[in-house]
């Protein structure tokens, strides 16, 4: 037990020391793609998949119209919703069916019903097929998309002004061939003169997620593709170049299609030497994020399931060049062993000691506890240092805001996420699930942001 003990706090101080590190490096050299830029736009599909989607459709749409890049085509995909998502699409975009010509493949998707053209902006696609989840929807956008780069986006997602013509630049190096963008907390943002700043006048389960956001992305996503090892491009912003994507076949039907094509592009490098998947932090989108607690767990039941599906599927592979790939190394090590075998044991281990009552080794149950809040709290630190560079700065005026959210990280939403980890899992093995959505607020954020 002792062992197991030092083995558990090694791990859990180690590998977020090598992250904070590693994120830090990146930030002393600038990427070429912002000094190097590109004076030709390249031609962009945005894929953005609905199911039942009415309440937000109109503020994504406003979103994509107020982008400046030429060069892009917005697909559509309603996925058999059972709302009025499809009506609402026809008022807002004036649509008229087209003939679209597509290649079959091997990709995988339930049948389109009709693809239609928005009369009043031409660059937006409507695909109208039979219900098959996300992933099949993402399939048929890949068919019908017209260009070479396809960017995935969910409904409630809205991107940054600059951040097509940031994916263009990137994209010039042809060693390219995926990348995920910065993911930012919609509702953790103010309009101010036209730009949206960084604000935490939101609720207190917003802003836990707010700083969670920044430090999976700037720090842990980011150390992870220095290392050659992201194992995540989120589904919410994702880039692919679309030959890459035919090539692995598409997006497999699974509760975490994200992680799963992921995988398969990973794969893919192996036959591929000299391609990279990379993160793009300048690249900005901001989606709305649940706001509550029966939404936020239901949100990230799923993304455990997503995880466990994946290591069960890629399991044997992973075990095979655990030692000689770092992909391996950190999605069986970081993620799996400490992420869950270790968070089972010292749960376990915790109730049990709380039962016979152990003094002895209950202080070594705390002094594990104390070590890694010490150490969450420094990655904390670290993501918000990081994120400044990349304009996310809060008025000095919220900085009681942010030592509120940075105490309730450590002793509400860290407790929550073992929880989750812990029924998710065994979750997974008992019911696997669809789209399993979280409700949408609905709210107009042009106007909420404004005020």
């Amino acid at each position: 037990m002792d062992i197991f003990i030092l083995v558990l706090l090694i791990c859990s101080v180690l590998f977020p020391v090598y992250h904070m590190i590693n994120s830090l490096l990146i930030m002393r050299k600038p990427p070429t793609y912002l000094s190097d830029k590109c004076t030709k736009e390249k031609g962009i599909s945005v894929l953005i998949p609905c199911y039942n989607e009415e309440s937000i459709l109109k503020t994504t749409i406003e979103s994509l119209n107020a982008l400046k890049y030429n060069h892009a085509e917005f697909v559509f995909i309603n996925d058999g919703s059972t709302d009025s998502t499809f009506k609402v699409l026809e008022e807002l975009l004036e649509l008229k069916p087209i003939f679209k010509r597509y290649s079959l493949t091997e990709l995988e998707f339930m049948p389109i019903k009709k693809v239609y053209q928005s009369i009043k902006y031409p660059n937006m696609i409507v695909i109208n097929k039979v219900n098959g989840g996300k992933a099949d929807a993402l399939n048929a956008g890949i068919i019908v998309s017209s260009n070479d780069i396809i960017v995935t986006l969910d409904a409630d997602s809205t991107l940054d002004n600059q951040s097509l013509s940031i994916i263009n630049n990137a994209f010039e190096d042809n060693s390219i061939i995926a990348a995920g963008g910065m993911v930012h907390v919609l509702q953790g943002r103010k309009k101010v003169n036209d730009q949206l700043v960084p604000s935490l006048k939101s609720k207190f389960i917003v802003r836990l997620q707010l700083l969670e956001y920044l430090r999976g992305f700037y720090v842990y996503k980011a150390s992870l593709a220095k290392s050659n090892a992201l194992s995540i491009i989120s589904g919410a912003f994702g880039i692919f170049r679309k030959d890459v994507l035919l090539e692995v076949k598409g997006y497999r039907r699974t509760v975490g299609e994200d992680i799963d094509i992921t995988m398969k592009i990973q794969k893919y490098l192996g036959r591929s030497p000299g391609s990279r998947i990379v993160f793009i932090p300048e690249a900005c989108c901001y989606t709305e994020v649940p706001e509550s607690w029966k939404d936020l767990y239901k949100q990230r039941i799923r993304w455990q399931k997503a995880y466990t599906d994946c290591l069960v599927i890629y399991f044997r592979d992973l075990c095979k060049t655990v030692l000689s790939k770092k992909l391996s190394f950190f999605f069986l090590i970081d993620s799996f062993f400490t992420g869950i075998i270790c968070t089972y044991v010292i749960v376990v281990s915790f109730f049990a000691l709380l039962l016979f009552i152990n003094p002895l080794s209950l202080n070594k149950i705390f002094i594990y506890l104390i070590f890694s809040s010490i150490c969450s709290f420094i990655y904390n630190l670290i993501s918000l240092r990081i994120a400044r560079k990349y304009a996310f700065k809060l008025p000095s005026k919220e900085y009681n805001r942010l030592l509120q959210t940075l105490i309730g990280d450590l002793l509400v939403l860290r407790f929550f996420n073992i929880a989750v980890v812990c029924i998710g899992t065994i979750a997974y093995f008992i019911r696997k699930e669809g789209w399993n959505k979280v409700s949408r607020t609905g709210r107009d954020y042009t106007l909420e942001q404004a005020s």
